[in-house]
């Protein structure tokens, strides 16, 4: 061309917007959560559902209450970031999706650190008053709860933040007492003394979901008990038992045996050195295990023989005597003989084939034991709270299991030390295994015996029948099998498995910071007698105005006690009961509060989800369950959907100590927010999910991508109006392909919403958004955008983009809060304008063309082999561009054949020409193996290069406009 060639570039409608490429997050999403306050985004989707009459059903997730102690960790923004896209996504397929979020603020940790203030300050709690106490327990979750709220709405959560749920609120710990006493009315509630697990570091107890599992370093001892059997020829023989808890020998009642487990005598004929084994003793062993059990106290297979077989019916008829019997100081402690009998948990895969019991201190023996109705005779109360014995245990008294901060103690080496004193050792060694520890403290926990109080799970509840079943077990179980969906669905039978096999729930806690089981025993009534628990409405009633008046601080008042037993009993008669709820009970009774009591509650008191971690089927759904089939009859949630763990790139879990951890404010400072989000919308939630610096990168490249199409698609609609708009049926077949798509994503982004499945939504939205639309119909279609003008083709492309604009942003809303928002003020500017007070727009069933699409289909693969075709002399240098090209493209099936010619498929391939022939092609023609009969012969075009569109035509320089194909000019006029 000559130099004088026009420059046609402004008469292009090249794609214009103001939407910048780069995002900047972090510094851009304050301003719209600004926004977002100052218009009430909340409120006014409220009044919108209100306005709409019944049109609008309500959904409600129930938000499980994160604990009101420290900064947001990575796991927080996890959690709440799935119920926002929950919510979100639900409120614009039409509900009216509430979300009130909610705090746990009673309990431990915050008791612990205003203890630890206290120490500092060098002054005891023991000596604070009370209800002073609980008042700075109560301050300090106050400020938790609003340094928490801001970082929660720094994630872009939407939801009643103006007016929580707070579970120290009055009416809250008003409803907690209530839901307690209707656990004390309908005769579930009793007082039991059993083994609960303990923490000796907390002082109180504690329930499996406050309990983790850590590795621990234990002590093991192999202990003799000898026959005592007088006349007997095995008396003096010893029974030989093998603990890894040294501290419950002096707590041992007695040895059982397994009734189907083949048992010897052997007699030690020869010893090495330091040995504790004498030649000549005789030992009762299992004798799968006897071998090892020698070999631990370093006796060889030639130094013991076996005598005869011991069957277990003989076993029955031998008495046992502790191996402190007699000793001299025990003050005859232990002279008492053990009980010696067959029980069905014993094993003979390790140990000896014996096994001790100290029912104080085991579930297995104490249920054991109360079956027999030995209980009584069993039970001891040798450990104190504090985790120490009693001081008038002989040997060991004022000998601790733990120190104060959760490690090895005297207790055990104590007890190890006396053993060989008295000549009752047989070995002993260390052995690491899994241990509970609270998850609080990070120290180790016992099992004790201490009287608490329970809900009983498989005592009738009340004198009503219910649909449910009679029991707070039966009713869990129905609620499981027939009442709740599960998300993923392995959470059922995790939950069931648990609520099967569950002892009674311990309630009770021996602290200070929470709702006080509200209720009085008798002085001097033993806890199974009929008058033991006071049950009296009035008195309940008094309690519940008091507590909605002043909250549950006016149970610990001067005088309370009189003032709730009232004029009809004497104070004197009955004891206040000073223990508080344990905390899961406070968050499984927050349906009562929230779901039924609050105006944005629902009706039935039945939220349509629960979600929270995978942890919460033995906490907050577990707890949840129990609560309300004991009080509503019935689970409280339609849905339970369960997320995993937040683990660091190398799937290691977190922790200070590794310096492996993320911290939600760190991910906004760097990226924004809606990069955390859309983290979360890419990986499975139900796995366990992995986060670094290397995941966050691929995120943002991803995010990237998407903004790039949401930006053409901005800056193609620039001058779009409504009289260019074209019909469906008016639509060239390219543009009707798409919305066939859209109408088929339609379905799937609804019906992945409703599933929760927030993985599968955005995987089919941002590969129809970068592969679909950016990589094929954007780039056939830019060509037709910028160089056709006022075309049919052209308004018929803006529409689609129309319609895409509106899909995109709206689908995408709920995972992108901040850049749906930036996108859709970019087009509808406005004081009020915003995408999330929009729905999905409305998808017409007919723009589905079953027809079209396999078409099309076939119009792609052949596709695929031009392109591809061209690529390789693109790389080559051959051509630099694909508009260079006109290939000849040989198709053997008629059908194929005949679609290609029904299409522009020169525009579909983005060459300058394009030949289709049915005849064979050429060995050297270029194939794809996947797509079989389609060959391409590269032919370079022919022609000029035209200065506006820069197809090769051989038309260009022939019309009016200097240097311009035939399309260009007429577009020129």
């Amino acid at each position: 061309m000559c130099a004088e060639t026009p420059d046609y570039k402004d008469t292009l409608t090249l794609p214009k917007t103001d939407f910048p490429m780069r995002a900047g997050l972090p510094k851009r999403e304050p301003e719209w959560l600004d926004r977002w306050e100052k218009i009430g985004i909340y409120d006014q989707l409220r009044a919108k559902a209100k306005a709409s009459g019944d049109t609008r059903t309500p959904f409600t997730l129930h938000d499980g209450p994160p604990y009101a102690n420290g900064h947001l960790h990575i796991g927080h923004a996890l959690n709440k970031t799935i119920k926002d896209m929950i919510v979100r996504s639900h409120q614009m397929m039409g509900h009216d999706a509430r979300y009130v979020p909610g705090w746990d603020c009673h309990g431990l940790p915050i008791e612990w650190k205003i203890e630890e203030q206290y120490r500092k300050k060098g002054k005891n709690k023991d000596e604070v008053n009370i209800v002073d106490f609980r008042q700075e327990c109560r301050k300090f979750a106050e400020g938790w709860v609003d340094v928490q709220r801001e970082e929660f709405k720094r994630l872009g959560i939407t939801g009643n933040w103006a007016d929580p749920y707070l579970t120290m609120n009055f009416h809250a710990e008003r409803v907690i007492a209530e839901e307690f006493m209707k656990f004390l009315m309908n005769g579930t509630l009793y007082q039991g003394s059993k083994p609960v697990m303990w923490s000796p570091v907390e002082k109180t107890a504690l329930a499996e979901a406050e309990v983790e599992y850590h590795d621990k370093e234990s002590f093991t001892i192999w202990v003799k008990f000898k026959v005592a059997n007088p006349g007997h020829d095995l008396e003096g023989a010893h029974v030989v038992i093998w603990t890894t808890t040294p501290w419950t020998i002096p707590s041992n009642k007695a040895v059982v045996f397994g009734a189907d487990y083949a048992y010897g005598l052997y007699e030690v004929t020869g010893t090495p050195e330091e040995c504790w084994l004498k030649v000549g003793e005789k030992y009762l062993l299992a004798d799968k295990l006897a071998a090892a059990t020698f070999a631990k106290a370093r006796i060889s297979e030639d130094q013991w023989t076996r005598l005869r077989d011991v069957p277990t019916e003989e076993l029955a008829t031998l008495g046992l005597k502790h191996p402190l019997a007699g000793a001299e100081g025990a003050n005859g402690e232990w002279d008492d003989l053990r009980d010696f009998r067959a029980a069905p948990f014993v094993t003979d895969e390790e140990g000896t084939g014996f096994v001790h019991c100290a029912p104080s201190h085991g579930m297995e023996e104490y249920e054991l034991y109360r079956d027999l109705g030995m209980l009584e005779q069993v039970l001891t109360y040798n450990v104190m709270d504090d985790g120490g014995f009693r001081a008038d245990l002989p040997f060991f008294g004022g000998k601790y299991i733990l120190n104060r901060k959760g490690g090895e103690g005297d207790a055990n080496k104590t007890v190890i030390e006396k053993l060989i004193e008295v000549g009752g050792l047989m070995a002993r060694g260390k052995i690491k295994h899994s241990y509970p520890h609270s998850w609080r403290s990070k120290a180790p926990v016992i099992f004790r015996n201490t009287p608490q109080w329970f809900a009983a799970i498989d005592r009738k509840v009340g004198d009503k029948q219910d649909q449910y079943g009679e029991t707070i077990r039966d009713r869990a179980l129905k609620s499981i099998e027939e009442l709740v969906k599960f998300t993923p669905a392995t959470g059922k039978n995790r939950l069931h498995s648990m609520m099967e096999t569950r002892p009674d729930w311990v309630l009770s806690r021996q602290r200070a910071w929470g709702v006080p089981l509200t209720c009085f025993t008798k002085v001097g009534a033993l806890p199974t007698d009929a008058d033991f628990l006071l049950r009296d409405p009035a008195v309940n009633a008094r309690i519940t105005e008091a507590f909605e008046a002043e909250g549950a601080d006016a149970w610990y008042k001067d005088g309370a006690k009189e003032r709730f037993l009232g004029e009809g009993y004497n104070a004197e008669e009955w004891t206040k009961v000073d223990d508080v709820l344990d905390v899961w009970f406070d968050s499984g009774s927050t349906h009562a509060f929230v779901l039924r009591d609050r105006e944005d509650g629902t009706k039935d008191g039945i939220a349509d989800v629960y979600m929270e971690g995978t942890d919460q089927h033995r906490g907050w759904f577990h707890s949840s369950l129990l609560e309300a089939c004991g009080t509503l009859g019935r689970a409280p949630y339609r849905n339970v959907v369960t997320h995993g763990f937040t683990l660091d790139e190398k799937g290691n879990k977190m922790s200070k100590s590794l310096g492996n951890t993320v911290a939600p404010a760190d991910v906004i400072k760097q990226y924004g927010a809606d990069i955390l989000r859309l983290w979360v919308a890419q990986a499975d939630y139900t796995a366990d999910q992995r986060i670094g610096d290397t995941i966050l990168k691929g995120t943002a490249d991803s995010y990237r991508r998407l903004r790039n199409t949401m930006r053409f698609i901005l800056g193609s609609l620039g001058d779009f109006s409504e009289d260019q708009r074209v019909a469906p049926a008016d639509m060239p077949e390219l543009e009707q392909w798409v919305l066939h798509r859209l109408a088929e994503l339609d379905v799937v982004v609804q019906e992945g919403y409703r599933a929760f499945d927030f993985q599968g939504v955005f995987q089919a939205v941002f590969n129809f958004a970068t592969v679909e639309l950016s990589s094929f119909y954007f780039d056939i279609r830019k060509d037709v955008l910028y160089c056709d003008g006022e075309t049919l083709r052209a308004h018929a492309a803006r529409t689609v983009l129309d319609l895409l604009f509106h899909r995109l942003t709206t689908w995408l809303a709920p995972v992108l809060v901040f850049t749906m928002e930036e996108v859709w003020l970019e087009r509808f500017p406005g004081e009020h304008s915003s995408v999330h007070l929009q729905d999905f727009p409305v998808t017409p069933a007919e723009w589905k063309n079953e027809a079209l699409a396999e078409k099309w289909a076939k119009v792609r693969r052949a596709r695929r082999v031009v392109t591809a075709a061209l690529e390789i002399q693109r790389v080559e240098k051959v051509i630099g561009a694909s508009l260079e090209a006109a290939p000849v493209v040989h198709v053997e099936d008629e059908a194929v054949l005949d679609a290609l010619k029904s299409v522009e498929f020169d525009d579909i391939c983005i060459t300058s020409g394009l030949s289709l022939t049915g005849d064979a092609a050429p060995q050297e023609a270029f194939r794809l193996p996947e797509v079989p009969g389609v060959a391409v012969v590269f032919e370079k075009a022919e022609g000029e290069k035209c200065q506006r569109c820069w197809k090769i035509l051989p038309d260009v320089g022939t019309h009016a406009h200097e240097g311009v194909c035939g399309r260009c000019d007429s577009a020129l006029g």
